[in-house]
């Protein structure tokens, strides 16, 4: 004991790794260090018989997990952690630091993995296979929601309205819905989003950042379901139908808006004269020529052409 006492006094590093050549200053810090080459994990949890290698590892465990002890937390929304490094990946979603780079194409991130995911896309790797027709994924997460498909089973529900989802992360994403939690926030206006997901195409309203390009006209967009709908255009592509009258429509929301003619739905409610409409445009129409309410055009009502149906009604997109 005192020799090593010694060692370190003196910065001395006396017991070398002999796989890796890592030098300690304690005999039992090389032991420990070593069960990392030998997968040696002899310390079990006596409540869930999960083992580790060290003692300590153990009691923190024990503590934290069976306890449900949290002791580091959150001081912008109390967001209460097990371990620190949790607590600090954690705070990166408030200040916006991103310290990890990709030195492709220089996009940052908060969290090393979320760099060693996105790398993925550069190298056309694909680790995560299924295993019953061989589709290939760079995100785990993709391959679990894509196995939904051939099976039927949704292991995981909703404890308040019972909606159940076959892989956990959809749950977690539809379970704040209920709590109202929106943990991912913009670095520069603050909103506050839902899914992380959600935040990445929201930020794109700052950076003008537009990835996604027509092959056909150049157009580009900011999200890839916009490039979708758009390329329909071109293709000429119009996949949903009326059951009804079969009537075909390329986008979905102009489909829903179209079956209200067979349903007889009015949704939209005149808030000076309870007049009904079927559509938004129109009861914004009539409040502007009837009662005089200034409600300006924009820029997506200019590019509908409005054929009169009734004395109230205009036409549904096409």
């Amino acid at each position: 004991m005192l020799n090593e006492q010694v060692c370190i006094d003196s910065g001395k590093r006396p017991f070398p790794c002999d796989v890796c050549t890592k030098t300690f200053s304690h005999r039992s810090h090389l032991i420990r260090h070593q069960r990392i080459h030998s997968s040696e994990h002899p310390y079990s949890c006596d409540v869930c018989t999960k083992a580790f290698r060290d003692q300590r590892s153990m009691k923190i465990h024990q503590q934290r997990i069976h306890s449900g002890e949290r002791p580091y937390s959150c001081c912008v929304c109390n967001k209460a952690f097990r371990h620190q490094n949790d607590l600090i990946r954690h705070q990166r979603i408030h200040s916006g630091e991103r310290p990890y780079s990709c030195e492709v194409c220089n996009k940052a991130f908060g969290q090393q993995s979320h760099l060693m995911i996105h790398k993925r896309i550069h190298s056309g790797e694909r680790p995560y296979s299924c295993f019953v027709c061989k589709k290939a994924f760079i995100h785990q997460s993709d391959l679990i929601r894509h196995q939904g498909i051939h099976s039927d089973e949704r292991p995981y529900c909703c404890d308040v309205c019972n909606k159940a989802y076959s892989y956990r992360l959809g749950l977690i994403r539809h379970q704040r819905i209920h709590s109202g939690e929106h943990p991912y926030f913009c670095d520069v206006c603050k909103k506050a989003c839902r899914q992380q997901s959600d935040l990445i195409i929201h930020q794109r309203t700052h950076s003008g950042e537009r990835p996604y390009s027509c092959d056909v006209c150049n157009k580009a967009f900011s999200q890839r379901s916009d490039l979708n709908r758009h390329q329909r255009v071109h293709s000429g592509d119009r996949p949903y139908s009326c059951g009804v009258c079969s009537k075909t429509f390329s986008q979905h929301s102009h489909l829903m808006i179209h079956q209200r003619i067979h349903s007889g739905d009015y949704p939209y409610l005149c808030d000076i004269c309870n007049k009904a409409f079927r559509y938004k445009r129109s009861m914004k129409i009539h409040q502007q020529h009837v009662h005089g309410t200034e409600h300006p055009y924009s820029h997506d009502m200019l590019n509908y052409t409005f054929v009169p149906q009734s004395s109230d009604e205009t036409s549904v997109p096409s």
